[in-house]
């Protein structure tokens, strides 16, 4: 049987890729420390690894497919087919930003003022490439974790990952410069990728994925109306299409469906109820294709 070897990240990516699996129709249980999670899928076989390596085993051939971070893609300077951009990280839909990020009494305040400085981070490549593009030469140190306490004790700025900045202020840090911004892409091998079977399957999944993240910020509404109410209620509607419209036994009502952008729905059911709409239920989506 053919087989697919997927790479899942693990640890800050761990959680959050596996909610978006299920969304996806796909099942990755994970055992204790185990790195070899099992999914419900016999043509799949699951492999985990942290987020920073599964862009060199896609490239090696290890994995087939994998879920990495394009800041990782670029800073093992890894040769794979760049196959979906996936907008999701640990908490937010926000892409992920690596900045540059000093005390808050430190005089650097942009990156010129860097030169001659010390700089740690785990994004050692991308920081480097970074400098050289503003023309500044700074030593870049590789840190192995804790890289925020680093300064000033230790280093004069570091580059650190961020969603929301929040964690930096918390450690009296100021950001005075993004790097790269990065969001999770899913990879495949070159190898992987030529194979007619795999594939069709690594687009299959990807396809999947990605209608599962397009519904997070979608719901449903389904509401009952009076025909002589029905223009006044669906020129409130702006839906994925146009608002499916039902005929019910009782030839005076008829039943409204449509897909909407869940961030208005709170303002737009009073509207609705104002306009005549009866029975309005809101229900969440697991897919969305376009």
């Amino acid at each position: 049987m053919n087989i697919l070897k997927l790479g899942v990240p693990k640890g800050s990516l761990q959680e959050s890729t596996i909610k978006l699996f299920a969304k996806a129709g796909y099942k990755i249980v994970v055992r204790g420390r185990a790195y070899i999670p099992t999914i419900d899928d016999p043509e799949i076989e699951c492999l985990m690894f942290r987020a920073q390596e599964i862009a060199r085993y896609v490239e090696g051939g290890i994995l087939d497919v994998g879920l990495t971070g394009k800041d990782w893609i670029l800073e093992n300077e890894a040769d794979v087919v760049e196959v979906e951009d996936l907008v999701y990280s640990k908490s937010t839909a926000k892409p992920y930003r690596w900045v540059v990020a000093v005390p808050e009494d430190s005089d650097i305040n942009s990156v010129k003022d860097l030169e001659g400085k010390t700089i740690a981070t785990e994004l050692v490549q991308a920081t480097k490439q970074y400098l050289q593009q503003h023309g500044v030469s700074a030593e870049v140190a590789h840190s192995w974790g804790a890289t925020e306490i680093k300064t000033p004790l230790l280093v004069d700025a570091i580059v650190e990952g961020t969603e929301t900045g929040a964690y930096l202020r918390a450690n009296n840090l100021r950001i005075i410069d993004t790097v790269a911004e990065s969001t999770t892409k899913l990879i495949a091998n070159h190898q992987a990728w030529a194979n007619d079977w795999k594939r069709e399957k690594i687009e299959a999944l990807a396809t999947l994925l990605k209608a599962a993240l397009q519904a997070e910020a979608k719901v449903g509404l389904k509401m009952n109306v009076q025909k002589p109410n029905l223009e006044l209620v669906t020129s409130q509607l702006l839906s994925l299409h146009t608002p499916t419209i039902s005929n019910q036994i009782d030839p005076d009502w008829v039943a409204v469906e449509v897909i909407i952008d869940e961030h208005i729905v709170r303002d737009l059911i009073p509207k609705l109820k104002k306009a005549g709409a009866e029975g309005i239920v809101e229900y969440p989506l697991n897919k969305v294709i376009y």
